[in-house]
Formats: structure tokens, C-alpha cells, sequence
């Protein structure tokens, strides 16, 4: 999870039009001269009988982040591919989030797919979308928490995990003293990313709060704790922009600390390939929104649920790494990965 880029404004829509054919193509398996009677039978069980569905998808964060461009594209591939209308919107603001929630119920949609990074926020909106038949599924942040707000399904990681994985890498790195940047307090995915890294790494753990929308700041706040305490050999963020901050902290610190981070972007793929970035932690940020969206259409067309409702489907974490970035480039370069 991270701090989103949203639509120029916070309530600005998106609109997701498929064009009929192409999902006749994807969907039914129809040739391009018409399907036969059975593919027609089989096309109609498929959408019982629900016509073109509207599907809201709203998140949490801020602007300056490519990582949540990647949930978005991944929920409009989904959309496109079952001829959905999509709205995105998102609000860093939890009050705001929660009112785009209810924007969406008043809008009478057909499903709402949400984050759950401040859960406390929008177990109220939830359940105002339950009460008005909508269901609703939970994506990338809120893992512990999907299903006390009254979410049907969840597509995420768990960021416990990843901490922990992320701890255990560290200690066979060799590292010492290892700095966790937080860059929005409170977020309980960055809490419990830098929670479980605490857990299982061997060495000496430091907490470093920051702001994240103020990139400046925030390299220069990691820069200083570099100066103060020379020791600290490893820098951990929480996101593909602020690990590229981090990378020129240290340099301006004169440290030798090294660089590890929690996401990717094409920008950070070609950092892990230069050894500027040691690693990378990939939750896979578009198979999240596609998921959520098709996860909502299979729900109103055939009534499944992911996981049966009592897990969640993990999308992460996957680590990338010098060794393995190649695999991941061509992917990133299509602003997929």
C-alpha cells in the first residue's frame, strides 16, 4: 500500500467505456462474424441478466505517487475486459475517503471497491452501502480489517508478512542497523510493514516519521538521522518515490547505508538494475484493482466469492532483485508493474 496519485481533483470520476465487440471477443469467445446460439446462452448465464454494471473504486491517498496509477489501470483493464462503467476517485483525508464512499451509494452503483487504510473511517459508509444492497470488496490496505468493516472480499498483502520476510532478508544481507521510514502515520499497513520487520530482523531497528507528501522534507529528515548515527547501514521505506529520496539522503549524508524498499515503479526497476536500490518489495499494485473489479462482476453475474469470504487473496509480497529485475523491466516499461 501507498500514498496514491488521484484524478487532478479528489472528486474528479473516471469514466471506463468497453466497446461492445471487444468484449464479445474477450468474453463470450465469439469469432468476429457472431457466436454461435450456445455462446449466446453461455454470454447470458455469464451477466445473469444484470445489463452494464457501475462499479466505483475509491482510495486513500495523496498526489505524488505512481503506485496507485497501477491499482487504477489494473481496475480498468478489468472493467474494460467485462464492460463495466468505472468510476476512480480518492481522498487522503479519511472523512473525505468516506464520503466518496457514500457519493458512490448515492450514485446507486453496482459495487464498491475500497481501501481500508484508516478501517475505523469507513466501517459507517460500509454499512450504508450494505444497507442499500451494494456489496462491497477491499483492496490493498486493511488485511486485518476487511471483514470487521463488512467487506465481502479482500486483494492485497499481508503487510505483516511482508515485514517479517523483509526482516529475515536484512539479516542474511548481513545488516546491522536498519532505519524504517514511515511517511504517513497511522497508516496501519506502514505500521505493521515496519512492525514485522522489527520482529524478525536480528539487528537494531529505528522508526523515522515523515511526511510524505513534502519530498524534500523527507530526504532531508532521512539525510539527518544518517549524520547523527553513522551506524545505521540500511534504509527502509515504504514506497518506489521515497527509496529514490532515500538513495540521494545518503549521498548527501556521505553514508554508506544501503537502500531497500517496500513497492516499485519503472523509475525504482531501473535503481534495483544500477545497485542503487538493493531491493524491492512487490505487492503487485495492478493485479490488486483488477482483481477488485472482476472480483465484484463475478460476484453480481455469478455470485462467487474470493476466498469464500473468510481469507484474503494475497497478491504479495514478491521480492525483486538485481538477479531477477530483467523479468520485471519489460512489464514496468509498459507502466504495468
Amino acid at each position: 500500500m501507498n500514498n496514491p496519485l488521484p484524478p487532478p481533483s479528489p472528486r474528479r470520476a473516471m469514466r471506463v467505456t468497453a466497446l461492445a465487440a471487444a468484449v464479445c471477443l474477450l468474453l463470450a469467445g465469439c469469432s468476429a462474424f457472431g457466436g454461435t446460439s450456445a455462446d449466446a446462452d453461455t454470454d447470458a448465464a455469464g451477466r445473469a441478466g444484470t445489463g452494464r454494471l457501475k462499479v466505483a473504486l475509491v482510495a486513500h491517498g495523496g498526489r505524488g505517487d505512481d503506485f496507485w496509477e497501477l491499482v487504477r489501470k489494473g481496475a480498468e483493464a478489468a472493467a474494460a475486459k467485462d464492460d463495466i462503467d468505472l468510476t476512480y476517485a480518492s481522498d487522503s483525508d479519511p472523512a473525505g475517503q468516506a464520503e466518496l464512499v457514500r457519493d458512490a451509494v448515492r450514485d446507486r452503483v453496482d459495487g464498491i471497491a475500497l481501501t481500508l487504510a484508516k478501517p475505523q473511517a469507513m466501517k459507517a459508509p460500509v454499512t450504508e452501502a450494505k444497507a442499500a444492497g451494494i456489496p462491497v470488496v477491499g483492496l490493498n490496505a486493511g488485511v486485518n480489517a476487511w471483514q470487521d468493516a463488512g467487506a465481502l472480499e479482500y486483494f492485497g498483502q499481508d503487510e505483516s508478512v511482508a515485514g517479517r520476510a523483509v526482516g529475515e532478508k536484512l539479516n542474511g544481507l548481513k545488516v546491522k542497523h536498519t532505519l524504517c521510514v514511515i511517511h504517513e502515520r497511522g497508516n496501519i499497513s506502514l505500521e505493521a510493514r515496519c512492525a514485522g520487520v522489527k520482529k524478525t530482523f536480528g539487528g537494531e531497528t529505528d522508526m523515522l516519521y515523515v511526511d510524505g507528501t513534502d519530498m524534500n522534507a523527507m530526504s532531508a529528515a532521512v539525510a539527518t538521522s544518517l549524520e547523527q548515527d553513522p551506524s545505521i547501514d540500511e534504509v527502509v521505506t515504504m514506497g518506489a518515490q521515497f527509496a529514490l529520496a532515500a538513495v540521494k539522503s545518503v549521498k548527501k549524508a556521505g553514508s554508506r547505508a544501503r537502500v531497500a524498499t517496500f513497492d516499485l515503479n519503472k523509475d525504482l526497476v531501473e535503481a534495483v538494475r544500477d545497485g542503487d536500490v538493493q531491493f524491492a518489495v512487490d505487492q503487485q499494485p495492478y493485479l490488486q484493482g483488477y482483481l477488485a473489479v472482476d472480483a465484484l462482476w463475478l460476484y453480481k453475474t455469478n455470485g462467487n466469492i474470493s476466498g469464500g469470504g473468510v481469507a484474503p487473496v494475497l497478491t504479495g509480497p514478491a521480492f525483486v532483485t538485481k538477479a531477477n529485475v530483467a523479468a520485471v523491466a519489460h512489464f514496468a516499461s509498459n507502466g504495468t508493474r
